[in-house]
């Protein structure tokens, strides 16, 4: 154990931050309202950071729960997370200009789920009831769909016909997160079927295997992130689970300096809503507690992009825009 003041190791984990699915929904927002002016209208939180959400406000778009709030005719964009089809159908009754943020990992599960549908399969969605990408692919599923996050619901689930079983995930779910109710469901129902591994979230999946390593180098673990944030918590649980004491918090002014007390090393990682802007604002305030060196885990550096809706394509991204988020790749 450290001094309570000596000098203390900060290791960041790679990745970090930003996904592609979340750096496209924001890109979309900025790119809007450079074509169409402000305001520009987002159905809820367009990613789970109020960071974010605070800037694109400043910027002129007009945060609403639901489509009836937003005037008719108005451009209109739907969060990262995905719509169920009731919403769509409401957006096309107010004639509402609607642009798609959707991860297009999220749409690709949507997609899965219908075709089971059509095929006349029961389908187990693993996920969390409540959270918004969940009740988003809920309303996108027009057939029998069961959710469930734990093992023991399994055991519990009735189903039509044990033959005709499928199953789809949450996308901020990792391979991780979902192997023990996977494996569960296939030992009651053999014949079941579902994506390959491969098609779960990759982000996800990255951040969590940085933090499984971060948590056998440090003291303490650190994630910023939202508190709504289901990858976000999951990173806290995963240092947790590993014996080190771990905070979520949503910017430097929760650090509470008697974390640090005797701690020799920090880990500091950042949920796939979180910007880098967050994380150094947070290294910052360590440093004003304490001397410090920084240093980067070793881990996949992430070169995904998803391409933007064909309406924005070409539309640049404003000076003012590209200068705030300067520092999110750092």
């Amino acid at each position: 154990m450290a001094e309570p003041n000596g000098k203390l190791r900060v290791i960041l984990a790679q990745p970090r931050g930003f996904c592609a699915g979340v750096e496209r929904a924001i890109d979309i927002v900025e790119r809007a309202l450079e074509k169409y002016g402000a305001p520009v209208y987002v159905r809820h939180e367009i990613v789970h950071n109020k960071r974010v959400v605070d800037t694109l406000k400043a910027r002129g778009a007009i945060f609403v729960e639901e489509v009836d709030e937003i005037p008719e005719g108005a451009v209109t964009i739907f969060s990262a997370h995905g719509v169920a089809r009731k919403v769509e159908d409401g957006a096309g009754f107010r004639a509402l200009d609607v642009i798609d943020a959707t991860c297009p990992l999220v749409t690709k599960v949507h997609k899965e789920g219908r075709r089971y549908a059509q095929r006349g399969f029961d389908i187990v969605l693993i996920g969390h009831i409540g959270h918004p990408e969940v009740e988003g692919t809920l309303g996108q599923i027009p057939g029998t769909v069961h959710v469930m996050s734990e093992v023991h619901e399994v055991q519990a689930l009735e189903v039509a016909d044990p033959e005709r079983v499928a199953f789809v995930t949450q996308t901020t779910l990792s391979v991780n997160d979902t192997k023990d109710v996977i494996t569960a469901l296939k030992a009651r129902f053999p014949n079941i079927v579902g994506p390959d591994t491969r098609d779960i979230c990759y982000a996800t999946q990255n951040r969590q295997t940085a933090v499984i390593e971060l948590s056998k180098k440090v003291d303490l673990l650190l994630v910023v992130g939202a508190h709504n944030s289901s990858n976000s918590n999951r990173l806290r649980e995963i240092g947790e689970n590993f014996g080190v004491p771990s905070y979520l918090i949503e910017d430097a002014t929760m650090l509470e300096p008697s974390w640090l007390d005797g701690i020799a090393t920090v880990g500091v990682t950042a949920g796939a809503s979180a910007p880098e802007t967050l994380v150094q604002e947070t290294i910052k305030r360590i440093r004003e507690l304490r001397t410090l060196t920084v240093e980067m885990l070793d881990g996949v550096e992430e070169n995904i992009h998803f391409k933007l809706p064909k309406e924005l394509a070409e539309v640049p991204r404003s000076k003012d825009a590209m200068d705030a988020w300067a520092t999110e790749n750092a």
